[in-house]
């Protein structure tokens, strides 16, 4: 979670759920219920997430859908606005190369956060997405949530 003033951006908390083996539905009631307590804490006005990408393990990536599925449903039933981005976006707007290495997105949150520690890789993924959506979803110039083509040498 950060905090956005004019064009200033603040690190206010960041953490993981972790579920234990078990039945799927009950994983997914406790990632539902652990983001609507955070989501009552702090009171964000935004939330955004990752796109998923297909990986190369179908069950991975739809296991990954499914956990998705859940933090949204957990920002709408709290009315918040829900953003996505994909993985090259947020490289992009965090790193400025939509390839970047995952080192590399780690070591830009903590400079442009100002972080006096290195977060998790995970936190630093989630804290990316976060200066993504405040850089280009929220006014210094709206990032396109779809792809780019050229045509006869132009963007469209």
């Amino acid at each position: 979670m950060i905090d956005k003033s004019e064009s200033n951006l603040t690190y206010v908390s960041s953490g993981s759920v972790k579920t234990l083996a078990g039945e799927l539905p009950s994983r997914l009631k406790l990632i539902l219920n652990n983001l609507s307590e955070v989501i009552a804490q702090y009171q964000p006005e935004h939330v955004a997430i990752e796109q998923v990408f297909v990986n190369i393990n179908p069950k991975t990536t739809l296991l990954l859908g499914q956990a998705r599925g859940a933090a949204i449903c957990a920002a709408v039933m709290n009315d918040l606005m829900v953003s996505e981005y994909t993985a090259l976006q947020i490289k992009q707007a965090v790193v400025g190369n939509g390839h970047a290495k995952k080192n590399q997105v780690q070591e830009m949150v903590v400079r442009l956060l100002r972080l006096t520690g290195s977060p998790s890789a995970d936190a630093a993924d989630a804290l990316a997405c976060a200066i993504c959506h405040a850089h280009g979803g929220l006014g210094l110039g709206r990032i396109a949530t779809t792809g780019y083509r050229m045509k006869r040498g132009r963007l469209v």
